[in-house]
């Protein structure tokens, strides 16, 4: 039986095939919850995996879900100027 309490204060990061939606659960201590972001222009930047997971610091997830590439910050996409 999966006992959500055992993951407090941890969150969940999936990112969907294009690579331009990312889904983070985490527990809040009364239920689950689901927070869902797509970027209209460029991708989100994912790290390699070598053992299946990542633990990534607060500064690393918060680049992630700009669009930030946290290994060298830069936005992987520049909005036009408006004319």
């Amino acid at each position: 039986m999966w006992q959500p309490t055992t993951f407090g204060g941890h969150v969940f990061v999936f990112r969907g095939r294009r690579g331009d939606l990312v889904k983070l659960f985490w527990w809040d201590g009364d239920g689950l919850c689901l927070f869902a972001k797509r970027l209209e222009h460029g991708r989100f930047i994912w790290p390699q995996a070598a053992e299946g997971s990542v633990h990534l610091s607060g500064a690393q997830l918060s680049m992630l879900l700009e669009g930030i590439d946290w290994r060298r910050p830069s936005r992987t996409w520049q909005p036009e100027r408006a004319g």
